[in-house]
């Protein structure tokens, strides 16, 4: 069973094709963080056209790498929740439109649920059952997993989101978009233990996460309160304190995230953690991770690197357990943000 993903919820255009669920035939995806760059931050109008030229020219490249004849494809999956309404409307077309057309199956599916499953992607798929932390720009949820597509939401941000939180305190510090790498290399240089900022939420005993008053901290401790964008736009930093901010930051966020994934694993009673998204590719919250579930005797599964960000190869992987569960999806169905 051969499977054309794509992914279009947010600023990556993504296709990919798998085979029988775990066989990456081949994954394509076309970055916009140029375009977005010169903005801090993902601009959704901006986004939504680059989809519109990039979509066709991703799937065509997808398929010539598969090799992979478009009339051999036996299903169509497409992200179509959640993520920026505009740019998720560019994938839900031209997937509706090729399900349509080559006479196949569409798959719709969620785009967290698509993280999660990118450990199964992996050389060593999951034991379950598990718990998932899915930890990216939008989202940082937490879920029960009992099987590839079988997730039960355990809890989920009241506010920003981690990868939201390292976008907006890079911004702070003058390092650039997009922020997790930038803060992650900045971080190399600096002593976590530098600055005490805040673990929101470590101690709720719920599964939600909250990252505003961190990025708030950090705010205030580089330019104060009542700073205006001028005041942050204008500000010059030691390289110094640049590096210690961001290790102290990105500790804060490590300590909580780690923290509450493992607390959810042995309130569920589960063996195994399962991690992806793109804040995932972080070096200090894989390290952190290990150590932990090693301490508990946890079986860490971790998305492999390349599949942490945006990418379609997600999309046609999970979509396969769908499509043998009957879960297709009609042509009617609709983009939801």
């Amino acid at each position: 069973m051969r499977i054309l993903g794509i992914e279009t919820s947010c600023d990556e255009t993504a296709a990919a094709v798998v085979e029988a669920g775990t066989r990456v035939l081949s994954s394509i995806v076309a970055s916009q963080q140029e375009v977005h760059e010169q903005f801090g931050g993902v601009v959704p109008e901006v986004a939504c056209r680059a989809h519109v030229e990039a979509v066709l020219p991703v799937i065509r490249r997808a398929l010539e790498v598969a090799a992979v004849p478009i009339d051999r494809i036996d299903a169509v999956a497409v992200t179509t929740t959640p993520g920026l309404i505009g740019a998720l409307l560019v994938g839900v077309t031209a997937a509706k439109s090729l399900s349509w057309a080559l006479d196949v199956p569409l798959v719709a599916v969620n785009h967290l649920h698509a993280h999660a499953y990118a450990a199964w992607l992996s050389d060593e798929p999951p034991e379950l059952p598990a718990v998932t932390l899915v930890v990216s720009g939008g989202h940082t949820s937490l879920f029960r997993t009992d099987g590839p597509i079988e997730h039960s939401l355990l809890g989920s941000t009241v506010d920003d989101a981690a990868g939201e939180a390292f976008d907006k305190v890079a911004h702070i510090l003058g390092l650039g978009y997009p922020g997790g790498p930038a803060i992650e290399r900045a971080a190399a240089g600096g002593r976590p233990d530098a600055v005490s900022f805040p673990r929101s939420m470590l101690r709720s005993g719920n599964a939600n996460f909250s990252f505003s008053g961190l990025k708030t901290a950090v705010l205030y401790h580089c330019v104060g309160p009542n700073a205006s964008r001028e005041d942050i736009e204008g500000a010059v930093y030691e390289p110094s304190f640049v590096a210690d901010v961001a290790a102290a930051f990105q500790e804060a966020v490590v300590d909580v995230l780690a923290a509450k994934a493992c607390a959810a694993a042995r309130q569920e009673g589960v063996r195994t953690l399962i991690v992806g998204g793109g804040v995932a590719a972080n070096g200090r919250l894989r390290e952190r991770l290990a150590a932990e579930a090693d301490a508990l005797g946890l079986a860490l599964r971790l998305a492999p690197r390349r599949l942490c960000t945006d990418n379609a190869a997600m999309i046609a992987g999970v979509a396969c357990p769908m499509l043998r569960a009957g879960r297709t999806a009609p042509l009617t169905v609709e983009a939801v943000p």
